[in-house]
């Protein structure tokens, strides 16, 4: 039986099983290149879809005035901070980094450059996606917003996240 005739096999014995006792395949993900990004992710039947809402940095300088940037730090501080909540998040829902298909990040320039510090987004993200412990990548994007519901922050993380 060749491969296209083998795959035909298994899609029909599937299909006449129902979805009653078989287990969901396994995410697929694509990725061009280099840039610690996934180019697609295919999702298939059988998986939970989870949204979380954005989070932003907790404060980084307690006694700096609250809302300010001084508070919350620059951009890869507050990167990591809104990464490190989006991941405990995550882990009250018993899911992980590593379960994130889909992020939308939120920028807002830094006075200090004039323009979103992507430089500074990179540097925090790929600590905790595309890692020796933690290899699987999102899908993203990275937006230049006008501003955010705090003055002081930088940045604003959402994901989504699926659960076999």
């Amino acid at each position: 039986m060749n491969a296209v005739a083998l795959r035909a096999a298994v899609v029909a014995t599937t299909l006449l099983a129902g979805t009653a006792g078989v287990q969901a395949a396994e995410l697929s993900r694509h990725s061009t290149g280099k840039f610690p990004i996934a180019s697609a992710i295919e999702v298939p039947p059988g998986y939970t879809t989870v949204y979380l809402s954005g989070q932003g940095a907790d404060p980084s300088d307690k006694s700096a005035k609250p809302m300010t940037l001084a508070a919350y730090g620059d951009t890869e501080t507050q990167t990591r901070s809104a990464l490190g909540k989006i991941k405990a998040e995550l882990a009250t829902l018993h899911l992980s980094m590593a379960d994130v298909v889909q992020m939308h990040v939120y920028m807002v320039a830094d006075p200090k450059l004039g323009k979103m510090d992507f430089a500074g987004l990179m540097k925090a993200y790929t600590e905790f996606f595309g890692t020796k412990e933690q290899p699987n990548l999102p899908t993203r994007s990275a937006f230049q917003v006008a501003g955010l519901a705090n003055p002081g922050w930088l940045v604003e993380i959402e994901v989504i996240a699926v659960r076999k």
